[in-house]
C-alpha cells in the first residue's frame, strides 16, 4: 500500500470528490448511483459533521472519501442519546481491496470517539462491516420506529458498554430524504456511465429489504 494521506475534505475537493463517489457506486445496487448527489448536498445539511468530512489520498490524489451526519437514537423512556450515521463512504475502484477503506474507516473511529460519541448505526452488507466492529441491530436492541430489526442496519459502539440495557428505536438523518430523479439527474452528463440493470443488484435488494425475527 502505497504511502497515505487522511485529512478534511475542502471546497476544492468537491467535484474530485464526487467523481469517485459515482464511479465506485455506479450501478452497484441500483442501475446508476445517487450517492454522489447525496454528499453533495449532505455538506449544506444542518445533521452534516464537517468535522468527520475525510478524505484519503495516495499517488498524491485524493482516492476515497467518508462522511458523517449525526442522527439519534431513543430509549425505552424517550431519552434521547445523538450518534452518529457514515455514508457515503467509498474507495475509488482501481484502489479497492489494498486496505485503503479499512484505513480510512479505523481513522474516522477514533475522531468521532474524540469527539464524544459513543455509537455508530449505518445500513449496509455485514460482509463489509462486521471486520470493522460492526455488529446486528438486534444485539444492541436497536430497531427502527416499527420495532422491526433490519438486516442491514448494523451497530458500533464507540465505548463499550454506551448502549447496555436499553431498547432503541432509531431516527435517521432527513439529510438522506432526497428525490431519487433529481439525483439519478445529477452529474449525468458523462457519456462513460451507462446505466445497467446487474445481478449483485438483486442481492442488494433481497438484504435491503430482509429483517431479522
Amino acid at each position: 500500500m502505497e504511502k497515505i494521506k487522511i485529512r478534511n475534505e475542502k471546497n476544492t475537493d468537491y467535484e474530485a470528490t464526487e467523481m469517485i463517489i459515482k464511479k465506485a457506486f455506479w450501478n452497484l445496487y441500483v442501475p446508476g448511483c445517487s450517492e454522489h448527489y447525496l454528499a453533495h448536498i449532505l455538506r449544506s445539511h444542518e445533521d452534516f459533521v464537517p468535522e468527520l468530512d475525510l478524505v484519503i489520498e495516495a499517488d498524491n490524489k485524493i482516492i476515497g472519501n467518508i462522511m458523517y451526519t449525526k442522527s439519534r437514537l431513543a430509549d425505552e423512556t424517550g431519552n434521547i442519546k445523538n450518534i452518529l450515521t457514515f455514508g457515503p463512504v467509498c474507495i475509488a475502484p482501481e484502489y479497492q481491496r489494498r486496505g485503503y477503506g479499512k484505513a480510512l474507516m479505523e481513522y474516522s473511529f477514533e475522531r468521532a470517539a474524540g469527539l464524544g460519541y459513543e455509537a455508530i448505526v449505518i445500513f449496509g452488507s455485514p460482509a463489509n462491516y462486521v471486520a470493522r466492529g460492526f455488529k446486528s441491530c438486534k444485539k444492541f436492541n436497536v430497531s427502527v420506529e416499527n420495532g422491526v430489526f433490519p438486516t442491514a442496519m448494523l451497530v458500533k459502539e464507540l465505548k463499550i458498554g454506551a448502549l447496555s440495557g436499553h431498547k432503541w428505536t432509531y431516527s435517521q438523518s432527513s439529510a438522506f430524504e432526497f428525490d431519487e430523479n433529481t439525483a439519478q439527474r445529477y452529474m449525468d452528463n458523462d457519456s462513460r456511465f451507462i446505466r445497467k440493470t446487474l445481478p449483485a443488484q438483486e442481492e442488494f435488494y433481497i438484504l435491503s429489504n430482509s429483517v431479522i425475527r
